[in-house]
């Protein structure tokens, strides 16, 4: 007669088999992340075309979202493992909901200001980008068209609690001018959310108005007006918010459900995150095939970016955003956190340490 198995070593048998995870051995973990079209988030794209059939454990997986407020809601439900979010929406979303966790940079410096030829009549901006510096003369066109109109002119940014706020705020203070977040008749420039994708409909839709028009919003944005003929990027935000390797943009989140169920996976999604971080620099760096075959990738989850305006986004004499020292960096943070509470965009600061987790860092975003 067989001898029957208790429930106990049946239970044990099991967790050996599936491993406390409840995942069985050589088994790939969904890590789902969400992203918006923008230069920012080239890291996580290129990870994906590159090397989601090398991980071991992670079956990665990437979702593109049209807004901020889309993608905040989808992360808040819980259905998603990661984000790649803009820092002070993460901030306000942490300090509602204190359900998830900082594990990564995805770039350092990258938006832009975008003005077209009504504010350039005023700015003439010199020929070569590089020598576009946010001085006064963009700050004192806003308010020379603010008397003309008798109202602020609107600057599109992708959200209220967008890092580009924070850099649009910091500019006008520089220059003793004011920001006011959706409206306020009585500062010098009106920030209005306007999803990235839809920022050169905006610019267009002002210039056939004849009014003046600007935003400030991620690259390569500001390169495809330039690009396009029909708006002028006027400064970087590397030159507004200067940063040893440059200031905090967008950063990745992960949930807590994650971190704690799914850590060999995420960490293994990072890592290949932050190689594709040193891909691209390897590639704009070297240019030709190498920079083809990075914007091929990359159109093929956002094909309005053109070749053209990816290219030039990355230009390596610019380097106007670039994707080394993804590790957690908490001043660069507070940097970013304390102008946006200044400044109203963040209604309190948030706890740093307990936002963020540094178990994820890698030596490779170093190199």
């Amino acid at each position: 007669m067989k001898k029957r198995l208790s429930k106990l070593t049946l239970l044990l048998i099991a967790i050996l088999i599936t491993g406390v995870s409840g995942v069985r051995a050589g088994e790939k973990q969904t890590i789902t992340a969400i992203y918006i079209p923008l230069a920012d988030h080239y890291p996580g794209i290129v990870a994906y075309e590159k090397y989601r059939d090398k991980m071991e454990k992670a079956d990665y997986r990437i979702e593109r979202m049209k807004s901020w407020p889309l993608l905040r809601a989808y992360f808040m439900s819980g259905e998603v493992d990661m984000a790649y979010i803009i820092s002070p929406q993460a901030m306000d979303m942490f300090r509602e909901k204190p359900n998830f966790r900082w594990v990564s940079l995805l770039h350092r410096d990258g938006n832009a200001l975008a003005i077209n030829d009504l504010l350039n009549a005023d700015v003439k901006l010199p020929k070569e980008r590089s020598d576009r510096k946010p001085d006064g003369k963009v700050a004192g066109a806003f308010v020379k068209a603010k008397k003309k109109l008798g109202r602020p002119t609107e600057c599109g940014v992708p959200h209220l609690h967008a890092t580009h706020t924070v850099v649009l705020y910091k500019y006008l203070k520089d220059h003793g001018k004011t920001l006011a977040l959706g409206m306020g008749a009585d500062k010098d420039v009106v920030a209005i959310e306007v999803p990235p994708p839809k920022s050169p409909a905006f610019i267009k839709k002002k210039n056939s108005r004849g009014e003046p028009a600007s935003f400030e919003q991620s690259l390569p944005w500001a390169d495809v007006v330039e690009s396009g003929g029909f708006g002028h990027v006027a400064w970087y935000s590397k030159d507004v918010m200067p940063w040893p390797n440059g200031h905090v943009e967008c950063i990745a989140i992960a949930t807590d459900k994650c971190i704690a169920e799914k850590k060999a996976a995420l960490k293994e999604v990072i890592h290949y995150i932050h190689q594709a971080g040193m891909d691209i620099e390897e590639a704009r760096r070297a240019g030709g095939a190498g920079m083809v075959a990075i914007s091929d990738m990359i159109r093929k989850h956002i094909p309005e970016h053109s070749e053209e305006a990816i290219i030039q986004s990355l230009h390596p004499d610019l380097n106007v955003i670039n994707y080394r020292h993804l590790n957690l960096d908490k001043a660069g943070l507070k940097q970013i956190m304390d102008l946006a509470v200044e400044g109203g965009i963040l209604k309190k600061a948030i706890d740093i340490d307990a936002f963020a987790d540094g178990s994820f860092a890698t030596e490779i975003t170093e190199k």
